[in-house]
């Protein structure tokens, strides 16, 4: 009896090791999640990176909200029918499958990134899931289909619990870094206020 607590000491990491099906499944788990972004461009050419943050909000059976505060306001909505994107108080622009069918599949895909989403990434990417030990984990996407492999060389997820890094590395050489922090779970529905934003035709 006294061997079993080694025993099981060399097992454990096998028997809780993570898996990108474990991730989904855990994302797919809270129906809202709320967080700060911090974002920051690095482009070739420019002297110093672009910066910007705000909040975001992501809803399993809804879509994203994607709201910049500086350096300018921007609001972004994605759902299953269009993009709406509103800047710095102008008049909202809308896209749809119909009128721009290739953007509109990208911005598709950031809400499978968000949702770290292995049915939608392995359609369109190479997926290299590494569990980094203590609920760590990264996810290296290789992009497989145009035109996402004319954009970008490879995208990278990181994080525990929540989606905590993005980085999307473009083929000009550019890469841009995106921060989540100060995750939120409740409330576990949306607000009225998010309600009508998802609602707004």
């Amino acid at each position: 009896m006294k061997f079993l607590p080694l025993l099981l000491l060399f097992l454990s990491p096998f028997v809780t090791a993570l898996t990108l099906d474990d991730l989904q499944q855990r994302f797919a788990g809270e129906p809202v999640i709320r967080a700060h972004f911090d974002q920051t461009r690095i482009i070739k050419g420019l002297p110093q990176p672009l910066r910007s943050q705000g909040d975001m909000l992501i809803a399993r059976d809804q879509g994203l909200l994607w709201d910049q505060t500086s350096p300018f306001p921007m609001q972004l909505l994605l759902d299953d029918r269009r993009m709406v994107q509103a800047i710095n108080g102008q008049p909202p622009q809308v896209i749809s499958a119909d009128t721009n069918p290739q953007m509109f599949q990208f911005n598709h895909l950031l809400r499978a990134l968000f949702r770290a989403d292995p049915e939608v990434l392995a359609q369109n990417f190479r997926l290299d899931f590494a569990d980094k030990g203590k609920g760590r984990w990264t996810l290296r996407l290789t992009p497989t289909t145009t035109p996402l492999d004319k954009i970008f060389t490879r995208i990278d997820l990181a994080g525990a619990r929540y989606l905590e890094s993005v980085q999307l590395h473009d083929k000009q050489g550019d890469r841009t870094d995106i921060v989540l922090s100060q995750h939120q779970l409740t409330p576990a529905h949306l607000t009225h206020d998010e309600r009508q934003r998802f609602a707004t035709p």
